[in-house]
């Protein structure tokens, strides 16, 4: 790694690398709650839609307590429009509710609520987990592909999880554009904020062009 190139890991770190799922309040484990907390946030940044609102929906959703399967299926479909509403997720809030609902039984009666299993049907395969991922309703391929950009940090399989997305930022600040090598400059423990970092610099000119400039202080 050259010096310009470790100066901005860190300004990116330093300055960007928090992920969506922290952002939301999830403490992200390999356990099932998290994890389909994780499916959740992801399936609202799949809206256009702000993503300070889709987080912060994702936070009222789980703090009504809403935050595992079985209590999203249960909840009635009034109940989480209401909740989506609170959230600022008003635009999207009556599609959004029967998809939580139904993706919340999509996964109780395919995987007994636990993400895991799917990780074992993928088999390693993050081309077959994004297929798989893509089945819960509202979750197409941008929803997929931020779910395992965070999850690759408790599923080491998936890792290095290098999308289009983070590529883009990158190009950016000034970083490698081949995968191989951008996942190199950083330990796979950093891949998730890393990538965080990046996908934001790909989203805001201001944090890259902050990001450069930290570089060449």
């Amino acid at each position: 790694m050259t010096q310009n190139q470790q100066r901005t890991v860190h300004a990116l770190l330093d300055g960007y690398g928090t992920t969506y799922a922290e952002d939301a309040g999830i403490r992200l484990r390999n356990t099932p709650q998290p994890l389909y907390q994780l499916l959740v946030l992801s399936g609202l940044l799949s809206a256009r839609i702000r993503a300070g609102a889709a987080v912060g929906t994702a936070r009222a959703l789980f703090q009504a307590g809403l935050g595992s399967p079985q209590r999203m299926a249960d909840a009635t479909w009034r109940r989480r429009v209401q909740i989506l509403g609170e959230g600022g997720y008003r635009r999207y809030d009556e599609s959004t509710a029967s998809q939580l609902g139904d993706g919340a039984r999509l996964l109780l009666d395919t995987y007994g609520g636990d993400l895991r299993r799917l990780r074992r049907e993928a088999d390693g395969d993050t081309t077959r987990m994004s297929a798989l991922l893509r089945r819960f309703p509202g979750l197409g391929p941008a929803g997929a592909a931020i779910f395992l950009r965070e999850v690759q940090g408790v599923w080491p399989e998936a890792a290095p999880y290098i999308d289009a997305k983070v590529v883009q930022g990158a190009g950016k600040v000034g970083l490698p554009e081949d995968p191989s090598r951008l996942a190199r400059l950083v330990g796979e423990p950093q891949l998730p904020r890393f990538t965080a970092a990046l996908v934001h610099c790909a989203l805001d000119k201001g944090a890259a062009q902050q990001v450069r400039e930290l570089t060449h202080a």
